[in-house]
């Protein structure tokens, strides 16, 4: 399929050249929650305390289902009794083995258990390890988007993604496969009236990668490309794709089988300390960005 991110016409905003960009920084200005995590309670409880803007972040690969009846004997668990995992659940998928009434079912659980904690509806979910833009599960996340009215989604095309010769290549691998995924999911989004932000970032950027160079390289960068291809306008919208956060301690933590790798790691504290420095701060403000999140489109 030919599509350039850049330019397809699904914008929130029309595509033009930014003389103001607005920047969701998910995980900072705008929160996304597993509700099938071990926390989800508390960090609802937080975010209405705070008045913190909170999203869904659908999981059907890590940790147990909230859908009661898909505890047992469902297509969507492994012989543990768990989610298959990140590669798990592609390989079952690529082998026709996920039965798309079961994922349905507990994307539906998910979002009905995130309005019993939040007191509303998500005004914007995605899928844990990009599972959403999957073949099939595009279809059925899609549908689910639709029938509750949440609007706004996340499609992870990452301008310049090629270009990352500082990304493993087992991880860049799987980054370009997410990639594909996306750009054969932009029409199935896009025929059920979801909208997403013009620029996508955040592969580049994450854990050890990220910097307060690295995010105002890649930002420089897709509003560049921006610029080429679009007329002078208005705002374009850019989501940097962030996982801030103190390092979980086992058995404490994850989605039911204890905290993953990636979130016992030195690199969400990182990523924390990163998006508070003051310079980061300081290049948002000499590129006219705004941070904000879903509930300010």
């Amino acid at each position: 399929m030919e599509f350039d991110p850049l330019t397809h016409p699904r914008s929130m905003k029309s595509f033009q050249v930014p003389e103001l960009s607005l920047l969701i920084a998910r995980g900072m200005t705008s929160k996304d929650a597993s509700v099938n995590g071990s926390a989800a309670a508390d960090a609802a409880k937080l975010a209405r305390r705070y008045n913190i803007p909170i999203g869904l972040h659908a999981n059907l690969s890590e940790g147990s289902p909230v859908c009661e009846v898909l505890k047992k004997n469902s297509s969507l668990l492994n012989q543990d009794g768990f989610f298959h995992g990140k590669m798990g659940f592609r390989t079952a998928l690529s082998k026709g083995l996920l039965n798309m009434s079961e994922v349905k079912q507990e994307l539906k659980a998910q979002v009905e258990l995130f309005h019993e904690l939040t007191g509303h509806l998500p005004p914007h979910m995605d899928g844990h390890q990009h599972v959403h833009v999957l073949p099939e599960v595009r279809h059925v996340f899609a549908e689910v988007l639709e029938e509750y009215g949440i609007k706004y989604t996340r499609v992870p095309i990452e301008p310049g993604l090629h270009n990352c010769d500082w990304i493993p290549p087992s991880l860049m691998d799987f980054y370009l496969g997410v990639e594909e995924d996306s750009f054969n999911t932009v029409d199935v989004f896009t025929k059920h009236g979801i909208r997403w932000p013009d620029i996508y970032i955040g592969l580049s950027t994450m854990g050890r990668n990220m910097s307060v160079s690295s995010i105002g390289s890649a930002i420089d960068s897709a509003l560049l490309q921006l610029r080429a291809k679009a007329a002078q306008g208005s705002a374009a919208t850019i989501e940097l794709m962030v996982h801030p956060g103190y390092p979980s301690v086992p058995p404490v933590g994850g989605c039911g089988q204890g905290p993953d790798d990636f979130s016992q790691s030195w690199e969400r504290l990182h990523e924390l300390q990163t998006l508070i420095k003051p310079e980061l701060q300081s290049h948002y403000k000499s590129r006219n960005i705004q941070l904000c999140s879903f509930k300010d489109l």
